[in-house]
């Protein structure tokens, strides 16, 4: 056994201070890979859209 008492904390204080700090980086990955994926999804919507005008376009032009 340890000689520390029953009901000693100092130990839970340490820890309390990493968990913290590691949600706070769990936290901000959260958010850079959120924003990652928006700015993909917006790219690929613009895109698609640039897709779509390109064939109305190429479909109006053509002569018949």
């Amino acid at each position: 056994m340890t000689d520390r008492g029953w009901y000693d904390d100092d130990g839970y204080d340490e820890a309390l201070q990493r968990a913290k700090g590691a949600t706070r980086v769990d936290w901000a990955a959260i958010a850079g890979t959120a924003g990652a994926l928006t700015c993909a999804l917006i790219v690929f919507v613009a895109l698609c859209a640039v897709a779509v005008g390109a064939g109305l376009y190429v479909a109006t032009a053509m002569d018949y």
